[in-house]
């Protein structure tokens, strides 16, 4: 620069300015536009719904909600990351070559230009100023080391800003991927949806045996249906199964069982049963045809659901609407081993306890429909631990269940035709309601009940909207595009 009463760039140092933004305009403005119109072609297309209808209409493609790529014939000639890397080299020299010629090197004073490391001024020669000539600056050991220092720091911070925006749009594309596109619809699945002949309540997955259970009601219809997880039809039974509401699947390596609640008018009415896989009656809980809210002998009241451990003690939601609204837990020898709640608001009580569900830190999860809650009970004691209200303002919880590896809750609502996925809370923890995802079905599809394979993931919903059963298979996210 020349000092003066005005500062004004020599025509070398212009023109590297001016050449210099123009790379940026030309590496950076141009794929920047192209990464914003890829995010909005990815943006509404990820806002699209999974259309569940059965009849009319496209089927939804196999990953309804596509990760938002760069569009076609973006960065033919140099992608992304060698546009930026290049710009990274031309920056480091351009500046490293203003400081090798004093352009960037020296002081504006009164005077001139201080050769801050010998500490004198040097004319240029022209008069209009002091210059510290570019010889003197190259021979000059100490400020040939400055100018190769300032030089390095100059590339490597220029390098820094210019591949942050990469950095930052790998980590929104990986956020997408793993925390909000988590499932997609199996439009496959069964093979031949014929076999559904009523209307589906409940469903059960046996993963140790890769089985699902699929309970129906109707007139003069098979009340249980058995397929593969592949979703290949096996059998069907309709044995002592009056009305069906829950079913569950606790089969071992030495038994298949598999628990359904009955809350029926007839002779096998208000009861849970235990059968095998082939549909043979092993046990009957409570007075078969008779409700009540006798313990000895146990009675119930429209029960709604169970879950059975590994352990063999079962926890019972009792009163779909019927007179009890209360969580037991039995021993695997059918002994009461605590029992909560009564109708009420408080906590501990509830209003249509609906679902039930054991997290694997020892937690009992409730869906308390009726007060549009989730309470959370210690499964040894019963000692009420929390509650979940925050999530359900429109619609109470009809379904709960985990995932496998234990860090998310499945949820169904069944009026919304939604299901939540929300966070699982730490141990000692319960918290608020976390939601990372939602699946938003079809108006006329409502998720009664759900269950989920422990050995795949994959979401098993039983809706009353239609004679089918859908399922989710669990999105492959290790792939980060």
């Amino acid at each position: 620069m020349r000092a003066g009463a005005g500062t004004s760039w020599e025509p070398k140092t212009s023109v590297l300015i001016f050449c210099y933004l123009g790379l940026c305009c030309l590496f950076l403005l141009e794929p920047r536009a192209s990464r914003e119109k890829g995010l909005e072609l990815g943006t509404r297309e990820a806002t699209k719904c999974v259309d569940l209808r059965l009849s009319g209409g496209p089927q939804p493609s196999a990953n309804p909600f596509p990760s938002p790529d760069f569009p076609s014939g973006h960065g033919e000639i140099l992608g992304l990351r060698s546009r930026r890397w290049l710009l990274s080299c031309i920056s480091g020299f351009t500046f490293a070559y203003l400081w090798l010629f004093g352009e960037l090197d020296c002081e504006e004073t009164a005077g001139g230009c201080v050769d801050s490391t010998v500490g004198r001024r040097s004319w240029d020669g022209v008069g209009a100023g002091f210059r510290t000539s570019w010889a003197q600056n190259l021979h000059r050991g100490p400020n040939r080391r400055r100018v190769a220092w300032l030089s390095v720091k100059t590339f490597s911070y220029f390098l820094f800003l210019t591949q942050l925006p990469l950095r930052l749009h790998f980590a929104f594309k990986f956020s997408w991927r793993a925390e909000e596109i988590l499932y997609r619809l199996d439009v496959d699945w069964p093979t031949y949806s014929e076999y559904f002949t009523g209307a589906t309540f409940c469903v059960a997955v046996d993963s140790l045996n890769e089985l699902v259970y699929v309970a129906q009601r109707g007139d003069n219809i098979p009340k249980v249906l058995v397929f593969t997880e592949d979703g290949y039809f096996l059998r069907a039974w309709n044995y002592t199964v009056d009305t069906p509401h829950g079913i569950f699947a606790a089969s071992t390596l030495h038994e298949q069982s598999v628990w359904i609640t009955d809350v029926g008018s007839g002779s096998y009415g208000h009861t849970v049963k235990k059968y095998n896989s082939f549909g043979d009656l092993v046990q009957i809980l409570g007075t078969p045809g008779k409700k009540g809210t006798g313990l000895n002998p146990l009675q119930f009241d429209n029960p709604a659901e169970l879950f059975v451990e590994d352990t063999g003690d079962i926890y019972i939601v009792d009163g779909d609407g019927g007179l009890n609204n209360r969580l037991i837990k039995l021993s695997q020898d059918f002994m009461i081993l605590w029992l909560r709640g009564e109708n009420g608001t408080e906590p501990a009580k509830f209003n249509i306890p609906h679902s039930v569900t054991v997290d694997s830190v020892g937690r009992v999860w409730v869906a308390d429909r009726g007060n549009r809650r989730i309470q959370v009970f210690d499964k040894d004691t019963g000692e009420w631990l929390g509650a979940w209200n925050d999530c359900f303002a429109e619609e109470g919880p009809s379904a709960v269940r985990f995932t496998p590896d234990g860090k998310r809750l499945i949820i169904a609502q069944l009026n919304l035709s939604r299901l939540l996925i929300a966070a699982a809370p730490p141990v000692g923890n319960i918290g608020n309601c976390s939601v990372i995802s939602t699946i938003q079905l079809a108006d006329q599809v409502l998720p009664h009940l759900l269950d989920v394979s422990q050995k795949t993931g994959a979401i098993y919903v039983a809706e009353i909207g239609a004679k089918i059963n859908l399922i989710f298979k669990k999105e492959d996210t290790s792939r980060i595009d």
